[in-house]
């Protein structure tokens, strides 16, 4: 009698296994919590006020009543301040007028690397790699290419997209590690703080000569 063969176990399968269908359920939930508390924080700061509040002048007038502590009234703000998807040229740009233009761009860069640190392990932990299971073919391109040159891929971001709060979460949802997304990111954040400081005055001066 002819041996019996087994059965051929790496033919696909109509449905997930339990543990593939357990990590997607895990995940889904993980994002949803993500962004249920990313808009409680966005409510919480449209309804206190703190987001009224959180201008140039308003982030000016803060660092100015908190005396020798300004500094880190102002970091903190910052850090609070992106994940609440505040503006982060506000922030920037408050640095400008309150130091001045050199110790304005190093408390604004510090700022800067810091909220999207914070922004990173925040979204990180709460909503994990989330975009690395996403099947379109575009996420996947861009996501490969992602993987391929992580440093340079977010160099280029962070220049376009400087501090956006969408790229702070999308990027920390990605398979990047921190290390590259640190490096990016201080690399690709230098001339967008320096265009903020540096050349606000004289871009203000050309649009208020056009107008």
């Amino acid at each position: 009698m002819a041996p019996m063969t087994p059965m051929d176990e790496s033919a696909p399968s109509s449905e997930p296994a339990p543990s593939r269908r357990r990590a997607k359920v895990v995940s889904a939930l993980r994002v949803a919590t993500l962004a249920a508390l990313l808009a409680v924080a966005w409510v919480v700061a449209d309804q206190t006020g703190l987001r009224d509040s959180m201008t140039q002048d308003g982030i000016r007038e803060m660092t100015s009543d908190a005396g020798a502590l300004g500094a880190l009234a102002y970091l903190v703000s910052f850090a609070i301040g992106q994940l609440a998807q505040l503006p982060g040229a506000a922030f920037v740009l408050a640095a400008r007028v309150a130091y001045g233009p050199v110790i304005g761009f190093l408390l604004a860069y510090t700022g800067a690397l810091l909220s999207v640190s914070v922004s990173f392990f925040f979204v990180r932990g709460v909503g994990g790699r989330a975009l690395t299971g996403l099947k379109w073919k575009w996420a996947q391109r861009v996501l490969a290419r992602l993987d391929a040159r992580p440093v340079l891929t977010i160099i280029v971001l962070r220049t376009l997209f400087a501090l956006s709060p969408p790229l702070n979460y999308a990027l920390a949802m990605s398979s990047t590690r921190f290390r590259h997304y640190f490096a990016g990111s201080a690399i690709g954040l230098v001339a967008p703080i320096a265009v903020y400081v540096f050349l606000s005055d004289f871009l203000l001066s050309c649009a208020t000569g056009i107008l």
